[in-house]
């Protein structure tokens, strides 16, 4: 996936981007795990499911490649096309 190059974003750093799951449904509170019928219900917060009343996606990814103003990241778990919210640096070092 490619994204606009951020200035502190360099090759090999960890990022976290931020996506909206613009195709879940929100009106979907429990999903069969995998869309496998045959596993039993499970609450869409317990699951991978992109279904879920909080649209926003977590991404922990690492810069693959830094060309121009463009960004190559991976892996990531979202489609060709899923919006990007934001990206922020992943911290090391700092307590909370």
């Amino acid at each position: 996936m490619g994204i606009a190059r951020t200035p502190w974003c360099s090759r090999s750093d960890r990022i976290i981007v931020i996506t909206w799951l613009h195709q879940g449904r929100r009106d979907v509170f429990q999903v069969h795990p995998r869309s496998d019928r045959r596993r039993v219900l499970a609450g869409v917060v317990a699951t991978r499911s992109p279904d879920r009343p909080n649209p926003l996606g977590l991404h922990a990814v690492t810069v693959r490649k830094v060309a121009g103003n463009r960004s190559r990241i991976g892996p990531i778990e979202a489609i060709d096309g899923t919006p990007v919210v934001d990206i922020k640096p992943v911290l090391t070092g700092w307590e909370c």
